[in-house]
């Protein structure tokens, strides 16, 4: 039954996590001792291709605070974290991974820190556990999230995090199909903390972001966020052109006063084959804003939800 009075929800998008589940609810229900009455943990099947949603059908009959939320097709990580604040009615809103690596035994570390009148508590990991590609491409995304969301230095994009019904309410608004959290995030408050924790090991399986998957994430933020790639692409244009007119003058006086050197064919060749190329690559990012844009307008949906257990 649906309780307007809870004092938090955990949501959790959940993928290929079938032999995670029970142990995630286990510790969540040791952290809260028992079926607790002001806590629900919404467990959000992302079309999962395995048994998932099987698990959290039996998980929500098993414990009263569990909510189970069937998507009708894969969205994606923040889409479904959407579809989970959509159906959240806690005063704090705890956003975690499905694969334990976020350790539930913090999560009243996080809701402290929401009482003491900060908007949104991310966490910062001591020891992460991620493959390298994963932490140097992380640290990239960091990078590009100061620049692109004016993001504070000290702040670690975190996927485990606290926030505040407040502004959980304000990142509800956003209707788009192409839902980047965190970016939503730092566009409704700045009264945002931090805690250190530990990252724990994987319990099974292996994760679900791959090279093509944090890509399109970060292509995400780029394009729907933020116009600086449009400006960049601007300035490196005028720069361009400034050089090419350098080197026409150049080579114009060359031939005034050295009429007998030949027309460098290579060379034309490689300035041709540089200017095309930087050209395609902006041409691309135009068609990844006007495509966002032209889906937006289209009213493409985030996420469907196909059903919700009782």
């Amino acid at each position: 039954m649906l309780n307007n009075n809870l004092k938090l929800s955990i949501v959790v998008p959940v993928y290929r996590s079938e032999k995670i589940l029970h142990l995630l609810a286990e510790r969540i229900d040791s952290v809260f001792g028992g079926s607790n009455p002001q806590m629900e943990l919404i467990l959000v099947d992302d079309r999962s291709p395995d048994d998932s949603w099987r698990v959290i059908e039996e998980l929500s009959r098993t414990y009263g605070f569990v909510r189970g939320v069937q998507l009708s097709r894969n969205a994606g990580q923040h889409n479904a974290i959407m579809a989970g604040l959509s159906v959240s009615v806690g005063e704090i809103v705890v956003l975690m991974d499905d694969d334990l690596q976020h350790p539930p035994e913090d999560i009243p570390r996080l809701v402290a820190e929401i009482e003491k009148g900060n908007d949104v508590c991310y966490t910062h990991y001591r020891n992460r556990k991620h493959e390298a590609w994963k932490k140097w491409g992380s640290r990239f995304n960091d990078k590009v999230a100061n620049l692109l969301l004016n993001k504070p230095d000290w702040l670690y994009l975190s996927s485990f995090k606290a926030l505040h019904r407040r502004v959980v309410d304000e990142v509800k608004k956003y209707s788009g199909p192409y839902a980047y959290v965190d970016g939503l995030i730092l566009g409704v408050t700045d009264r945002i903390a931090s805690i250190d924790i530990d990252h724990g090991n994987r319990h099974s399986g292996a994760g679900n972001y791959n090279l093509k998957t944090s890509i399109s994430l970060w292509l995400k933020m780029a394009t729907s966020f933020s116009v600086f790639p449009l400006r960049l692409a601007t300035f490196v244009g005028l720069i361009l052109a400034a050089i090419s007119a350098l080197i026409a003058i150049f080579i114009i006086l060359r031939k005034i006063f050295h009429p007998d050197v030949p027309a460098g064919w290579s060379s034309l060749i490689v300035v041709t084959l540089f200017m095309g190329g930087i050209q395609m690559a902006f041409l691309g990012l135009l068609g990844e804003y006007l495509g966002r844009a032209y889906l937006n307008l289209n009213k493409k949906p985030q996420f469907v939800i196909r059903q919700i257990t009782k």
